[in-house]
């Protein structure tokens, strides 16, 4: 916990020396529950952002290769990061994420699975959707709108909780839950970006 809060208040002094951030909608991240908060994915930036902007302690997924990486492997977990292997299903990542928003914890995801390199929002992947359909975590779509250039605005919208009932009734696929966030986020985006 140390080490992440010095993390925060370092990319706190990142972000507001060198970038003009504005954060917005704070009032619809819960204080306390488990919070699934899902957002865009345009810069290796953006869990930082994320983690200190939202007002919560969020656990990352980060890509498992970086913690083969000798200074990051220790790091990791430390910040409250833990592997998912990507390009398949993996059940132990999944497990993690479901323990955590069951205790209460803050989750941060990136359904797109990658960064956007036109910054466009692409198609979302069926884990943010699987964690929405399978917990009662309150999830949260947020919209990152850069470019991270230095001095430049950068702002990151927090939206209303977003209703899964009438997907969860119709007992609906984790690709439909997923495709409802992505739909929020798009629509966040696009009132903020202006």
């Amino acid at each position: 916990m140390a080490l992440y809060n010095l993390g925060r208040s370092l990319f706190n002094g990142i972000f507001y020396g060198g970038y003009r951030i504005q954060v917005e909608g704070l009032e619809n991240v819960p204080k306390e529950d488990g919070v699934l908060i899902c957002s865009n994915h345009i810069s290796y930036l953006d869990p930082p952002l994320v983690g200190s902007s939202s007002g919560r302690t969020v656990h990352f997924m980060a890509k498992a290769e970086l913690f083969e990486v000798p200074i990051l492997k220790n790091i990791l977990p430390k910040i409250h990061a833990f592997p998912v292997r990507r390009g398949m299903s993996d059940k132990q990542a999944l497990r993690k994420g479901l323990e955590l928003l069951r205790n209460g914890k803050a989750v941060g995801l990136f359904p797109e699975g990658t960064r956007s390199k036109t910054g466009e929002i692409g198609s979302g992947l069926a884990g943010a959707g699987f964690f929405a359909m399978k917990t009662d975590a309150k999830v949260i779509p947020c919209a990152i709108i850069g470019p991270f250039k230095l001095f430049r605005t950068v702002k990151i919208v927090y939206g209303p909780e977003i209703d899964f009932s009438e997907l969860k009734e119709n007992k609906a696929s984790a690709k439909d839950a997923t495709e409802k966030i992505m739909a929020e986020i798009r629509k966040l985006y696009e009132a903020n970006k202006s």
